[in-house]
């Protein structure tokens, strides 16, 4: 494996044109609201939309052809078919089905959108946006382009324009389920109950999708009825150093590196994991500290065995290196161990800081993020619950007062502060850091940096649009989802990002439809211990943006391969 620095490439400027682009988007956004937009409104729903609403998507999928065989070119049909097939995750199928009735009526703003759906999907957000400007040239009151702009700007950590665009799209069609998801999720604690308590009211819809607002709902509610002083830091630092601590797979091998993290007076050596999100504890250690558990949950990832039960719980103290943090909460693994450790230690927990992990250096280190315009500096919070953006996700709001409770809070588009200049702009979603990456000097694929790993991995279908994927592997890959059952080996990579070259002999591939499936985004891979035990890598998460630094005086010697993926 050979890492280099490289000058700056086209992907540079494609993904600074992508946020020019983004932010024209939302410019043109703002001055639509003067153009007079009817609602829309619903006839009764046929026999397909009514296998969709159900969830019984193969059959929605039939009746949709149906109906597209005697009514050709009918784009509400056609998207009806799309959205069952991208639920089946027939991806190609989608974008087959889009991409030919854009061929006949290439010029209506529904199909464009639609296509735009189907790239974001795909892994392919840059193409999806110039679809979404599109559509929204040509009509401004179309919804789902909003909907689309709103997902695509959230992505970008354009959160105060994601706001604008998913309350126009709900004001525009407040019965699209897609539109009314998402709309939910901004609204504070309590309406988010109230409606909740209404949809799951009908008992209908995706089994999954109710299983899963059902959790929700019950996790709000004793949230809040258990509330409590919010998370905040203690301590008189805002900033502070914190040393790695090495994980062992035994005595001469090592699988990762950990911090020590103190909950309630007890120490637990926690990997350091980019790819995870808030803080997770085994149960034997919550017992062992004394965490105080209120609500059962799941929790997912790596591994072909589905979800694992969990449960929420409090901490009165945690301690990392200088900072103390009161009254947070923290997630509890069923289980005597969380992938052979004491748990895991998500990034994204620091979103209030700027972090920076110097591998070289065997160091964390926390600053203050630089404060907007006209902003105060930042509170400094443990953002314990693993982070959906910038502004916390609702359940931040939980500890604060009754009003705070029923009060949105203020949203915030990207700001790059002029010391952070030479910093990558990546995609984000939840706690998941998306690098654009190039692959083999061909295309570009977005990977998951996840220091968790120790590997990078690919998945078979990126791997085989550039290089070759030989047969099943031996090495066995294992995460919190328990062992991947099935793993390949894939030809010689090279991954170009940032500014930097890596060049990765043999790199191991496996199925990543799950991971892609839940943050409805196509994942190409992992950047792993291959890449990031090179680098010192600083992350701004309020703004999505990360910067590598190599120097190849510092590389240590290290060898992770011997270890599991997390």
């Amino acid at each position: 494996m050979v890492l280099q620095v490289c000058a700056k490439v086209s992907a540079l400027r494609f993904l600074t044109g992508l946020f020019l682009v983004l932010t024209a988007c939302g410019f043109a956004a703002r001055a639509a609201y003067a153009v007079s937009c009817p609602v829309v409104h619903h006839g009764p729903p046929s026999d397909a939309d009514k296998a969709y609403l159900a969830a019984d998507y193969k059959t929605a999928e039939d009746l949709y052809r149906a109906e597209l065989a005697a009514s050709p070119g009918n784009s509400e049909v056609t998207k009806g078919l799309v959205h069952s097939l991208l639920e089946e995750q027939k991806i190609q199928e989608a974008s087959d089905a889009v991409n030919a009735a854009l061929a006949a009526n290439p010029h209506v703003p529904a199909l464009i959108t639609l296509r735009g759906e189907v790239e974001l999907r795909e892994g392919e957000p840059w193409t999806a946006l110039g679809s979404a400007g599109e559509s929204f040239k040509l009509d401004p009151c179309n919804p789902r382009t909003r909907l689309l702009l709103a997902r695509l700007s959230k992505l970008n950590s354009y959160y105060a324009s994601a706001q604008e665009h998913i309350n126009a799209a709900h004001s525009l069609d407040p019965d699209d389920p897609d539109i009314l998801f998402e709309w939910i999720a901004t609204l504070p604690p309590r309406q988010q109950i109230a409606v909740l308590e209404s949809l799951l009211s009908t008992q209908s819809g995706d089994p999954q999708e109710i299983k899963a607002f059902r959790s929700q709902l019950d996790e709000l509610k004793k949230l809040i009825e258990g509330s409590a002083p919010p998370c905040r830091l203690v301590s008189d630092t805002a900033s502070t150093e914190i040393p790695f601590v090495d994980l062992m797979t035994d005595a001469t091998h090592q699988a990762a590196y950990g911090m020590v993290v103190n909950f309630n007076g007890h120490d637990a050596r926690l990997l350091i994991d980019t790819g995870a999100g808030g803080l997770t504890v085994s149960r034997s250690v919550a017992r062992r500290v004394g965490l105080k558990t209120f609500a059962k949950t799941e929790i997912g990832g790596i591994g072909d065995e589905g979800n694992k039960a969990a449960f929420a719980a409090y901490a009165d103290s945690i301690r990392i290196g200088g900072l103390e943090f009161q009254n947070c909460t923290v997630s509890v693994l069923d289980s005597s161990s969380v992938v052979g450790s004491d748990g895991l230690i998500g990034t994204d927990v620091f979103s209030r800081f700027l972090v920076t992990l110097d591998f070289p250096g065997k160091k964390l280190i926390l600053d203050p993020l630089p404060p907007r315009p006209g902003e105060a500096q930042t509170q400094m919070r443990l953002i314990t619950i693993g982070a959906q953006d910038d502004n916390d996700d609702s359940l931040a709001a939980i500890n604060r007062s009754p009003a705070a409770q029923n009060a949105p809070h203020v949203l915030h588009d990207r700001y790059i502060a002029p010391q952070m200049q030479d910093y990558m702009r990546v995609f984000r979603v939840g706690h998941d850091l998306l690098v654009p990456a190039q692959l083999n000097g061909k295309e570009f694929r977005l990977f998951i940096l996840d220091t968790g790993a120790n590997d990078t991995f690919i998945s078979p279908e990126a791997a085989r649009r550039v290089t070759d994927v030989y047969h099943e592997s031996s090495i066995g890959v294992q995460g919190i989802s328990g062992e991947v059952k099935k793993t390949y080996m894939a030809g010689d990579l090279t991954f170009r990002f940032a500014q930097l070259s890596e060049r990765v002999h043999k790199v191991v591939a496996f199925d990543m439809s799950g991971t892609s499936r839940e943050i409805g985004i196509e994942v190409a891979g992992f950047l792993g211990a291959t890449t990031w035990e090179l680098m010192t890598i600083h992350i701004d998460y309020r703004d999505g943006l990360v910067k590598f630094d190599y120097d190849p005086k510092r590389v240590p010697n290290v060898d992770y391969r011997n270890g599991s993926v997390r």
